[in-house]
């Protein structure tokens, strides 16, 4: 097995599912490594269990986002075809999909961010997956080139001070962060106001961007506790390590992977915290189902996020600009609870605390999107920001609620 390590490497990633990693041999083979890597894995077992063809769609998954599969992407075989002179032009199903990205070092202007198209046609959910991705990796771009001094600039790329939720954390959490981590902060809200961390615990960061909200979190657990921070956007896993370091912090770890496939096993945390990233995710429902998986019985799940009143309409659900802006994928708090009771969380506490205003979406840059959409329609929607807390039920209750048939919900 040991010999197989070159194979492994290039089709096996470490940012699996938890029924992923139990399922393939490599993921036993490359454990010990990742480990060393600071990458935390839920193989558990001494030996790989055998190959379930049940297990298929997770494999495919895993290799989805494995080296070999990313080289396919770049190498792009589709190209590799020659197009007839006439052939029609690509269909807007199949066509990469262009994000208009906010921010900026400020001396180039807007950007448009292709996604990338490998001849693989892709589902809506990658595309949003992708172009999402794609903006914060911009942003996080930005705040590095800000911070450098980009065009002889000193420009800064936060979001300004009267829609900007770092005001609403307490001054001691603040003291000694990273400057970098606050300026890359785009989060809607304080979700420590309801995560109630105590020390040593175990807390996971969905969504952690520049690192903000890890390094407050790291500080409240103390060294016997432990953050992992999850983020998809290489660009922004790397400025929150950098900002993790910085604030000489050793008790936080930043994953790479994404909500709807957290990469660490089952029962292994006590907290979740987020902050403006649920609303990104394509499925929530999934997404929630995973937070529920990792919680240990009886955890905590502490989320500030952006809810409407209304259902966001198709049109802005189709504007990957509006998804990445985080309100394209928002749902009302009726959704919102649905989909938290039917991933199995209890004691579901919803709370809209802000709507946003016409001058909100002006001061945030995301007026010209609500323009496309008509702007006071938008508006009534009542996007806001929004507190969302739940748990996890203990075992005995767990075990009670087992007994009770009870009615599936419907997920995204």
């Amino acid at each position: 097995m040991a010999g197989m390590k070159w194979f492994w490497r290039a089709v096996c990633a470490p940012q699996c599912s938890d029924s992923c990693q139990v399922n393939c041999p490599g993921c036993y083979a490359m454990a010990e490594e990742w480990e060393k890597q600071g990458i935390v894995t839920p193989v558990t077992g001494k030996q790989a269990p055998k190959f379930s063809w049940s297990k298929a769609g997770e494999l495919w998954a895993c290799w989805s986002k494995s080296a070999s599969a990313r080289m396919l992407v770049r190498l792009n075989p589709a190209s590799w075809r020659r197009r007839p002179a006439n052939a029609a032009a690509p269909s807007a199903a199949s066509a990469p999909v262009a994000v208009k990205a906010s921010g900026g070092c400020g001396c180039h202007g807007d950007s448009m961010l292709p996604t990338v198209d490998a001849g693989i046609r892709l589902t809506a959910a990658d595309t949003v997956r992708a172009g999402v991705t794609q903006h914060y990796d911009e942003h996080a771009k930005s705040v590095r080139a800000a911070a450098d001094g980009c065009c002889g600039g000193g420009a800064t790329v936060g979001l300004p001070e009267e829609v900007s939720c770092v005001n609403e954390y307490a001054d001691s959490d603040l003291q000694q962060i990273p400057a970098d981590a606050i300026t890359a902060s785009l989060g809607c809200g304080n979700p420590f106001e309801r995560a109630g961390l105590s020390p040593g615990e175990v807390v996971l960061d969905l969504g952690s961007g520049g690192g903000l909200d890890a390094i407050v979190a790291a500080r409240r657990v103390g060294p016997e506790g432990h953050v992992f921070g999850l983020d998809m956007s290489d660009e922004m896993l790397s400025l929150a390590r950098a900002n993790s370091a910085k604030a000489g912090l050793t008790n936080v770890a930043f994953l790479r992977g994404d909500m709807e496939s957290i990469p660490l096993p089952r029962a292994s945390v006590d907290v979740i915290i987020s902050n403006c990233v649920v609303n990104l995710v394509p499925d929530k429902g999934r997404a929630l189902a995973e937070a529920f998986r990792v919680l240990r019985p009886g955890g905590r799940l502490a989320i500030s996020d952006i809810a409407s009143r209304l259902p966001v309409p198709a049109e802005m659900r189709s504007d990957l600009a509006a998804w990445a802006a985080c309100i394209g994928g928002a749902l009302t708090v009726e959704e919102y609870r649905e989909r938290l009771a039917g991933a199995g969380f209890v004691d579901i506490e919803i709370e809209r605390e802000r709507e946003y205003t016409a001058r909100d979406a002006e001061l945030g840059g995301v007026a010209p999107i609500l323009e496309r959409a008509g702007l006071a329609d938008a508006l009534a929607l009542g996007f806001a920001n929004t507190s969302v807390r739940a748990r996890k039920p203990g075992v005995a209750e767990q075990a009670e609620r087992m007994l009770v048939p009870s009615t599936s919900v419907s997920t995204d």
